[in-house]
């Protein structure tokens, strides 16, 4: 390898050193093209496979500040960067080296830390991201429900203890609803008065119409007296 590219290879790793949030480093040896293809689609997008050099992987692990043990450089080795969920990783190699025993786990690094194959295997084994998200989504969903029905239960015992509160409508204010209803407008002021003559004529008391009378009949009789004599 040319001087150049083998400056293009340690930049490059060094890249995936730096990024990656696991690095799982394997030996390949006895793996055909067709397997290794098959180990890269387990592995998915978010995981790089590469066959690298033991000695430009060093130099990179150390440009990268990885402490990276020289015991994991011997032999054909290929790497795992691991971009996403470093279970998911472990758990396709680990499947993987099962049905394809070329394939070796060696070791690697894990949240900045050196690890070993049982390390590796360990972390295989338990479960992925996204299984205990959804656990604990569900777990959150039983509590929630379960406070719900506590509460509910303190509701409903309270209000049997307590009764529903009765609405009361007191005396006073009754009797100002009643004395807000206007009252009826008199009758008087419909009834049209009589003519002012009638009204006149009501007012004459009794006895001096009787009187008048009485006065003009004994006038006229001690006329009629008079005249009787002189004849």
């Amino acid at each position: 390898m040319a001087r150049p590219d083998k400056e293009a290879a340690v930049a490059e790793l060094t890249e995936d050193f730096r990024t990656a949030t696991a690095t799982i480093l394997t030996e390949y040896r006895g793996l055909s093209v067709t397997s290794m293809k098959q180990l890269r689609r387990a592995l998915g997008e978010k995981t790089k496979y590469a066959v690298v050099k033991n000695t430009l992987t060093k130099i990179a692990a150390k440009n990268a500040g990885v402490d990276l043990s020289p015991d994991l450089l011997v032999g054909p080795s290929a790497v795992a960067f691991v971009n996403g969920d470093a279970i998911d990783a472990a758990k396709s190699l680990r499947d993987f080296a099962k049905e394809n025993p070329f394939l070796v786990i060696k070791g690697g690094i894990y949240e900045g830390k050196a690890v070993t194959k049982e390390e590796i295997m360990q972390l295989a084994n338990l479960e992925s991201r996204e299984v205990l998200l959804a656990k604990l989504a569900g777990a959150m969903k039983g509590s929630l429900a379960k406070a719900a029905r506590v509460f509910d239960a303190l509701r409903i015992k309270l209000e049997s203890e307590q009764g529903a509160p009765a609405v009361v409508v007191s005396e006073p204010a009754a009797n100002e609803a009643v004395a807000e209803v206007p009252a009826p407008v008199a009758t008087a002021e419909a009834v049209v008065s009589e003519p002012a003559t009638i009204d006149a004529v009501a007012e004459v008391p009794a006895q001096e119409v009787i009187t008048d009378v009485v006065s003009e009949t004994v006038v006229t009789e001690e006329a009629s007296t008079e005249s009787e004599e002189k004849e």
